[in-house]
């Protein structure tokens, strides 16, 4: 069985990602250990996700590949730095969500944005795909290429289904 983790860890290792931001969630748990102990890549811990997103930027115009690593809720948290950084200047960057109040989702709290997830990225402009755990691997690949050739974010979301459940 493959662990859904270490799939889209080798999907970001294929892509060439050699820089990750990152804000806490349950289900990223194991990635981030996983992007934490890899030699290759720099792990950068931030506070809030439009932090992230600023962090990146210059990551990447640092010369890395960066990507972010959070939950869809904080997709609220960064768009005016997605809109005002990255989409006006041409800045790719993967972005790696737990999408969370999708079906099965126990956390009230989380559905109102689950079902506006989608929408706010169609909204920007922002392609976005959601993988299964046989797909994931190439899906990180697919969209960082995406990213890169379009210069602008692309995102990766990955519900409850994916992570299994909580």
């Amino acid at each position: 069985m493959i662990d859904h983790s270490q799939a889209i860890h080798r999907g970001l290792k294929r892509a060439g990602i050699d820089f990750a931001a990152s804000v806490p969630c349950v289900n990223l748990g194991l990635l981030l250990d996983l992007i934490s102990h890899d030699p290759e890549m720099l792990h950068i811990p931030v506070t809030r996700e439009e932090e992230g997103v600023g962090v990146c930027a210059g990551a990447w115009m640092g010369g890395c590949r960066p990507a972010l690593l959070m939950q869809n809720s904080g997709l609220g948290n960064s768009i005016n730095a997605l809109a005002s950084l990255d989409l006006l200047y041409g800045i790719p960057l993967l972005m790696i969500v737990s999408h969370r109040g999708s079906d099965g989702e126990p956390i009230i709290g989380q559905v109102p944005m689950g079902k506006l997830t989608s929408e706010l990225l169609k909204t920007m402009e922002i392609p976005s795909y959601s993988p299964s755990i046989s797909t994931a691997e190439e899906s990180v690949v697919k969209a960082w290429n995406q990213a890169e050739s379009q210069r602008k974010p692309a995102a990766l979301l990955f519900d409850l289904g994916f992570w299994g459940s909580r």
